[in-house]
């Protein structure tokens, strides 16, 4: 049963013209399942890397893009032309904010350091209960494994609740991120005042 709520997903990437080709397929099977299952794309809006191998399938497979892309990055030539829409905002954090208010899900696929801000920020924002959309992380080639496994050493040691886990979704293919946005439920409980004395 698909989970009509979620009508634009937003994708975090790399933008890096260099990496191994295995990421690129990857993004790439993303765009095109996204498409296939009636998903629009909110994205960065570039022309590069990964985020453009996702964007371009979505658009070669009937699917919209939407992207955001701040004034300097925008500046060096960097979007695209095949874009429903492009915002271009004054800097990073009004970027994050306008991806979050035009997307119903959010996807970390493998990416630099601009992807974990923003995939850091969207957690803590549901951890909070600001959002209660999925966060899926597409673990390709383990790509994630020590950022998950530092997870999980945060919960160990108390810097947060073992429920924590159940903020995010590691999907290993891109098929399992589709079949986790059609059954989505959100099952997570936000912080409260009690969870913070508690610990």
């Amino acid at each position: 049963m698909v989970n009509s709520s979620i009508v634009s997903v937003c994708v975090f990437a790399s933008s890096c013209n260099y990496l191994d080709k295995t990421y690129y397929d990857a993004a790439a099977e993303l765009g095109r399942l996204l498409a296939l299952n009636g998903y629009s794309l909110v994205y960065g809006g570039s022309c590069l890397g990964m985020m453009w191998a996702c964007a371009s399938q979505v658009k070669a497979n009937g699917g919209k893009i939407f992207g955001v892309m701040p004034e300097r990055l925008y500046n060096m030539g960097v979007s695209t032309d095949e874009c429903v829409d492009l915002v271009i905002t004054p800097c990073m954090r009004t970027r994050k904010a306008k991806m979050d208010e035009l997307s119903d899900a959010v996807i970390a696929l493998a990416g630099g350091f601009g992807t974990l801000e923003e995939l850091s920020e969207m957690i803590v924002q549901k951890q909070l209960g600001y959002n209660n959309k999925p966060i899926v992380i597409l673990n390709t080639n383990g790509f994630y494994d020590k950022l998950l496994k530092f997870y999980d050493e945060i919960c160990e040691k108390n810097f947060a609740k073992v429920s924590s886990k159940g903020l995010y979704f590691v999907a290993q293919t891109p098929l399992e991120v589709i079949d986790y946005l059609k059954d989505y439920k959100c099952e997570f409980k936000a912080l409260t005042k009690d969870d913070i004395y508690a610990r």
